[in-house]
């Protein structure tokens, strides 16, 4: 498979359909259609059959009806309008729509008389399954919806190890990756040439744009967070971390260190093209201080890497272990269980690494990578609970959710996945804790109820003297929990629950 499907043919009239990849610049589907079309639209469909399992599920969690608030979609609309704008300054403008896409994408085709609709790839089952029957649906009426790889550097089949076959180990996937790699993948595509062939969306569409409300969401709290959405705001994350990027590999794993880059939210819906990134981060890389754009480019590298093993291994999308033998594996169930979990969730498990965490997601959708490993460690071998209640929880509440890439980290935490932790390697949330947040000012962060205990008991304040601790401002099991478990016996039990498999 090419960079990109080439084309031959001419349009009239083509519609391009935005996805994950709310911008202008470097943008494949919109560069073929600008080219081959005379006459180009542009829509953005909020997807019903993904927005209303958000409300569903957050009905179901909170057992109350009314408008629910996500940050995403509050995104989103956001983006559109910086994208909105900036078709306009082309003499274009953009189409949002509200429905299921089978339904929209062919019924505004029509409507346009568009002889393609052009879009770029998405890759997960469900996706695939919809492009399936929006493509039969237009190809009913004698149009075609035509696709083009844009959000990885290669996908598929393209980087394949030596007997032609899919890697599942990321070390030599890596390697053979960037041995591919040339100058012309990370090439932008020059949309600005041929922009004058957008079209203004007709009067009765254009800004008749549905509402959260409308949609079923209320405003949230985007506004007082630090996440500017749409294209600007992903400039500036990337020209602020690279005032950082020298230091990314010494500072990523330190949640109060500010070391990341904070860009994954615009990779997630494709405010800033992949090829910009890995084309910044390859080039610096390859200077006598490129070490941290090696680590970065490295993130960018295992994003490519979970794309690939979707493709191949759908069958994960459905909840799948990517080792089979693990499907044996037996997770807690019931009320102890349910009660666990409810801990994990709210932040309350008595381990303040752990804690702080999952309440810095629960109040911004944002979770340290770091940390993403470590709760999600916590959860199935401290709690012996399945994974996939936590991967299904990370899917509600995280900004960046990207279905690939989080099943991805959570096999790897559980050692159900490829390339994943060793069955017997266990997180201690303690020594995490230590290691990773030592002065514990991530922990006083989100945790001001130990604001006052000093460093060296932070990470364990069980192991306080309870006057001590009352001196701080802290009574276990009223301030601030007990622990929910112990995690030397837990790590027993998990070692023997995992060591009946002992799979290869």
């Amino acid at each position: 498979m090419t960079r990109a499907r080439q084309l031959d043919a001419h349009f009239q009239n083509g519609l391009v359909w935005f996805r994950r990849d709310l911008r202008t610049g470097d943008n494949a589907a919109l560069y073929y259609a600008l080219k081959h079309c005379e006459r180009v639209w542009c829509v953005f469909v909020f997807d019903t059959t993904i927005l209303q399992p958000l409300i569903d599920w957050a009905h179901k969690r909170e057992t109350r009806a009314g408008k629910v608030k996500d940050q995403r979609i509050e995104f989103i609309l956001a983006s559109l309008d910086e994208l909105d704008r900036s078709l306009k300054d082309g003499g274009g403008g953009l189409i949002v729509l509200h429905g299921d896409p089978a339904d929209v994408i062919p019924t505004l085709a029509a409507q346009l008389e568009a002889q393609a609709v052009f879009a770029n790839h998405d890759y997960e089952p469900a996706a695939i399954e919809r492009d399936e029957t929006v493509a039969e649906r237009l190809g009913d009426a004698g149009q075609q919806l035509l696709t083009f790889k844009d959000q990885v550097i290669f996908e598929r089949d393209e980087v394949l190890n030596g007997q032609n076959k899919p890697f599942a180990v990321f070390t030599p996937y890596k390697n053979a990756w960037l041995k591919q790699l040339t100058p012309f993948d990370l090439k932008p595509y020059p949309v600005e040439r041929y922009a004058h062939h957008l079209a203004k969306p007709p009067r009765e569409l254009d800004r008749a744009w549905p509402t959260l409300e409308q949609m079923g969401f209320a405003p949230g709290k985007l506004a007082q967070t630090q996440l500017q959405p749409g294209m600007s705001g992903a400039r500036a994350r990337l020209e602020d971390f690279l005032t950082r990027i020298d230091s990314y590999a010494e500072r990523r794993d330190f949640p109060a260190a500010g070391g990341t880059s904070h860009l994954s939210v615009h990779l997630r819906f494709g405010t800033v093209s992949i090829r910009t990134l890995a084309r910044l981060a390859h080039e610096r890389s390859l200077q006598p201080d490129g070490a941290g754009a090696a680590t970065w480019l490295s993130e960018l590298i295992w994003r490519d890497f979970y794309f690939m093993i979707l493709a191949h291994h759908p069958q994960i999308a459905k909840g799948a272990p990517f080792k089979p033998a693990f499907d044996k594996l037996r997770w807690k169930t019931g009320k102890d269980a349910h009660v666990l979990f409810d801990a994990w969730c709210n932040g309350r498990t008595g381990y303040p690494l752990i804690d702080a965490a999952m309440l810095q997601l629960n109040q911004t959708g944002f979770m340290h990578n770091r940390l993403r490993m470590v709760t999600a460690s916590f959860l199935a071998k401290d709690l012996g609970i399945d994974w996939r209640r936590g991967e299904r929880y990370f899917e509600e509440k995280l900004n960046d959710f990207d279905f690939s890439a989080n099943n991805g980290g959570w096999q790897w935490a559980a050692s159900t996945g490829c390339d994943a932790q060793p069955w017997f390697r266990i997180f201690n949330p303690v020594t995490q804790s230590e290691k990773f947040d030592a002065q514990g000012f991530f922990i006083k962060r989100f945790l001001p109820e130990l604001e006052q205990v000093p460093a060296k008991w932070v990470h364990a304040p069980w192991q306080a003297n309870p006057d001590d601790l009352k001196e701080w401002g802290v009574v276990l099991g009223e301030t601030y929990p007990q622990p929910v478990v112990d995690h030397a016996k837990a790590r027993e039990e998990t070692l023997a629950r995992y060591g009946v498999i002992r799979p290869r």
